[in-house]
């Protein structure tokens, strides 16, 4: 096959998809005025569209087929506009007041994590109210980026109220337990 044999095929392969006549008309949009066209031809069709834009990243002309136009639901977003599912974090309860806590020692939280009450979900917790403990016993665990750093209390006595639940984020500072010197 001669080479004017060879670019005669490739331009009729082309052709054949009209990517010559495609690439003609984005040519010529971009040397006018015009924002926008439409153009049906058989099952296909292009819609262009062009204007200011609000992303960096415009999204490429793109061939629709009636098998595919037909499955597009009417409530979905317009092509180039990415709808993210919303996902909230869960609510950080606010320490409680200092005048709604019972007589007695708090241990706070010595930093910023999430509350563990137990080593792990199969363990029972640490401590409940009402149990006796001592200098040092582990009384929870505060995750932070990813280590584990035990809770020890700082007093002996009775724990009287647990103000934490469970995988609950806690704040620096922030009100774990009411510890009843004994």
């Amino acid at each position: 096959m001669s080479e004017g044999e060879r670019d005669h095929t490739v331009q009729s392969i082309e052709d054949e998809f009209g990517l010559s006549a495609v690439r003609e008309l984005l040519r010529i949009i971009s040397e006018t005025d015009v924002n926008e066209i439409s153009i049906e031809r058989g099952t296909t069709r292009l819609h262009i569209k062009r204007g200011p834009s609000l992303h960096p990243h415009t999204p490429a002309p793109m061939f629709v087929t009636p098998s595919i136009a037909a499955n597009v639901q009417s409530s979905a977003p317009p092509i180039g506009i990415v709808q993210a599912p919303v996902q909230t974090p869960p609510p950080v309860t606010p320490a409680p007041e200092p005048d709604a806590l019972p007589p007695g020692k708090i241990i706070a939280a010595p930093m910023v994590g999430t509350f563990y009450a137990a080593p792990s979900p199969k363990d029972p917790p640490y401590v409940q109210e009402g149990d006796i403990i001592h200098v040092g016993d582990r009384v929870g665990i505060i995750e932070a980026m990813k280590m584990m750093n035990e809770i020890e209390s700082e007093f002996a006595g009775r724990v009287v109220r647990i103000l934490v639940q469970n995988a609950q984020p806690v704040e620096y500072g922030q009100p774990l337990m009411v510890i009843e010197p004994l």
